[in-house]
């Protein structure tokens, strides 16, 4: 990583802490606005606003508070039962939260962010909300901690877009993906005719604006990183010529190979009793028996 790019993630990370500590101690600010109360709307392109309030209903404070993205993930990711889910930039942990009570007690939903300040907030916030099937992960989104072929879905809002190298988050993305896998993503996104330039006129990094790719950048990047299905939909506009938009892409279903490759899975639920099948996160589904047992059970083992 360059000295630039060093210096863009380490602004990204000085913003995002500070506003971990205003919303702790009252406050939050998100990509489009300065400080507010807790108990006020964001901003009507940024934050709370875009969730329903049904779906904020019980929920921390403070986790709808430090809600700093530009969409609403959760809504659009098709999440199932049983499904194990990556939010990439996950802050306050407002979409991790969203995304255990929509996969149940059989799924999984991690958090993943590099801030120090956002990660204890969320703990507080998960705690706070009695979420069990939940776990935060201190990274960067370009080398995710979580092996290859274990999870059902990322999700991200409004995250990819402050990334430094975004070829390598798209890369990890489709690392982490099992076979079948798919991405249910907010993020900004810039018209094709805007340039780098342009872009920056319109708002700074840190703002989300900055850095946002276009729509065929974005498509060709996703591509590359080898998914299939890409679909961009703009939500609404944020910036002249910049957008919130909704990018949903998939991972082919055929078959990995090696010692971390998953046994298949069906769509609503984990193989052979065990989730992460045939991989270094594997855990049975039910508790009450080893993950051993729920293979033997069910007739099926994994080869090398």
């Amino acid at each position: 990583m360059n000295e630039q790019s060093s210096d863009l993630r380490e602004t990204v990370r000085r913003r995002y802490a500070a506003a971990a500590i205003t919303v702790t101690e009252g406050t939050a600010a998100c990509c489009g606005s300065g400080p507010t109360a807790v108990e006020v709307e964001v901003d009507e392109n940024f934050g709370s606003g875009l969730y329903d309030a049904d779906e904020r209903a019980g929920l921390p404070a403070e986790a709808v508070a430090a809600s700093l993205g530009c969409g609403n993930p959760t809504a659009v990711a098709e999440l199932r039962e049983g499904d194990r889910v990556l939010d990439l930039g996950s802050g306050g942990g407002i979409d991790v939260l969203l995304s255990a009570r929509r996969v149940g007690p059989t799924g999984k939903a991690y958090g993943l962010d590099m801030t120090e300040e956002m990660l204890a907030l969320a703990l507080a916030n998960a705690e706070k909300a009695g979420a069990g099937n939940v776990e935060f992960l201190k990274g960067t989104i370009e080398a995710i901690p979580l092996p290859a072929n274990t999870i059902d879905v990322v999700i991200s809002n409004c995250v990819i877009n402050l990334s430094v190298d975004k070829p390598a988050v798209f890369a990890e993305m489709f690392r982490v993906l099992r076979p079948g896998g798919r991405i249910g993503i907010s993020d900004v996104v810039a018209d094709d005719a805007l340039t780098y330039a342009q872009r920056a006129e319109r708002g700074d990094y840190v703002g989300c604006i900055a850095g946002a790719l276009s729509f065929a950048e974005y498509r060709a990047g996703l591509e590359a990183a080898g998914f299939n299905d890409v679909e961009i939909t703009p939500t609404h506009s944020v910036a002249d010529g910049m957008h919130s938009a909704i990018v949903r892409a998939t991972k082919a279903a055929t078959a990995a190979t090696g010692p971390d490759a998953p046994t298949a899975r069906s769509a609503d639920g984990p193989c052979c009793g065990v989730s992460a099948c045939c991989t270094p996160a594997e855990e049975a589904v039910d508790p009450a028996v080893g993950v051993d047992e729920a293979k033997s059970a069910a007739g099926c083992g994994c080869t090398s």
